[in-house]
């Protein structure tokens, strides 16, 4: 599943928010969108899985103008996890991940009911909340939470997932555990990503966004360097190689913070 964007520019009340923005991400790529608060990596993937309708410029799934498609069709082949998920009423994790089913579900009942409930089963073990089933999930911790509603993402079964900011908010084990989750699937995908360690542990290329703009892509190793992060965030760093996984470990310098 390819993911093309081309010159998508997004503004409000004049002013520019997304700036011409054109992207290739490729089947079977993990690439994480990085940038600092403000930058637009949420107005561009809105832009994209069409909560925000773009003022020029388009996105496609395979040559298909994502716009184009009906909600079904977009969800069969695109799966959304987005950064805000308020949800001001309550249910079960079961239901909460079988929300996820619904483009697969014919109306009047025309699906199978027990096929439908393992396929949700199946994916809640997967991101290891195996016996909640039954539990509120507004009673789950942020980690659960987050669990779960990768669960409902992932249970779409849809090759290309667009994910706002997955980790934003959890602490570090839950970071990486909901992203081994995502790495494991072998999908196509295109996360904001705000950690930059995380980002370079995981991500086969990144995409630096600044001001609505791109200003850089490549692999962690060529994007992940001194120069280029101080232009971005404005911060001092060291580089070293994380001997676990021999990707590029950023320590940053608090005391050069200009």
């Amino acid at each position: 599943m390819k993911l093309e964007v081309k010159d998508i520019v997004y503004s409000i009340d004049s002013k520019l928010i997304v700036n011409g923005v054109s992207l290739g991400i490729k089947e079977g790529e993990f690439v994480g969108l990085v940038g600092p608060n403000g930058c637009g990596k949420s107005t561009l993937l809105k832009s994209i899985y069409k909560v925000y309708k773009p003022d020029s410029g388009a996105a496609y799934i395979d040559g298909k103008n994502i716009a184009e498609m009906s909600s079904r069709d977009t969800a069969l082949e695109m799966s959304v996890m987005q950064q805000e998920n308020n949800v001001e009423f309550d249910m079960n994790v079961f239901d909460m991940v079988m929300l996820g089913r619904f483009a697969h579900q014919k109306m009047f009942g025309g699906y199978d009911k027990i096929k439908e409930r393992q396929i949700v089963l199946d994916y809640i073990k997967e991101v290891g909340l195996e016996g909640y089933e039954d539990r509120s999930f507004l009673s789950l911790s942020g980690g659960e939470k987050q669990r779960t509603l990768v669960a409902r993402a992932l249970v779409q079964k849809a090759e290309l997932i667009i994910l706002d900011e997955p980790t934003n908010h959890l602490d570090i084990g839950y970071q990486y555990q909901i992203m081994n989750i995502l790495k494991r699937q072998k999908l196509t995908v295109f996360s904001s990503i705000h950690d930059l360690n995380v980002a370079s542990c995981y991500c086969d290329r990144i995409i630096l966004l600044k001001k609505g703009k791109i200003v850089d892509v490549g692999t962690p190793e060529e994007v992940f360097v001194p120069y280029k992060i101080r232009q971005l965030f404005g911060i001092d760093t060291q580089i070293t190689v994380n001997q676990a996984t021999g990707k590029p470990n950023i320590i940053f310098i608090p005391e050069l913070v200009s």
